[in-house]
């Protein structure tokens, strides 16, 4: 006897979802990141970020800023959204874990959180949406394949 075999359905079937990987960088609070009400300034906080990225792409993706520099390419901030949760204060140490939601075909959105080290807590949250410019003409260019490759980890 022979199995029935399922009718084949012509709908599109649900794209997954990437997952990509997360990586993080620990930091500590310096006395010019407080404001006068003695905590981090809200603006220290895309400082952290930054720092962090920077750090993974020459640790954890081994393609440094160096490198898009040499190749005529540059990073440009098109927009961001943060979510300030508690304070970090002098001397704290923190971590921050940033992750690539998704590419477009001129950029990359990172997903960030910053955690107080000593309890986990989090301090902040968002992302940013990152375009790939031209040095030479500041206008944005196509995401690389080579460069969507290695960052895809």
């Amino acid at each position: 006897m022979k199995e029935a075999t399922p009718p084949q359905s012509n709908a599109p079937q649900p794209e997954a979802p990437n997952v990509y990987a997360k990586f993080e960088t620990e930091l500590q609070v310096r006395p010019d990141d407080i404001d006068m009400y003695r905590h981090v300034h809200s603006s220290r906080y895309m400082d952290y970020v930054l720092a962090a990225r920077f750090d993974q792409m020459e640790r954890c993706y081994k393609m440094p800023m160096r490198e898009f520099e040499k190749r005529g390419f540059g990073w440009f901030m098109a927009a961001t959204q943060m979510n300030f949760k508690r304070p970090l204060g002098l001397g704290d140490r923190f971590v921050v874990r940033t992750w690539i939601e998704k590419f477009t075909l001129i950029g990359v959105k990172v997903q960030f959180q910053i955690e107080r080290a000593a309890d986990g807590r989090l301090s902040c949250d968002g992302w940013f949406d990152y375009v790939m410019v031209s040095i030479e003409t500041a206008r944005a260019v196509r995401l690389p394949e080579d460069i969507r490759a290695k960052y895809a980890v």
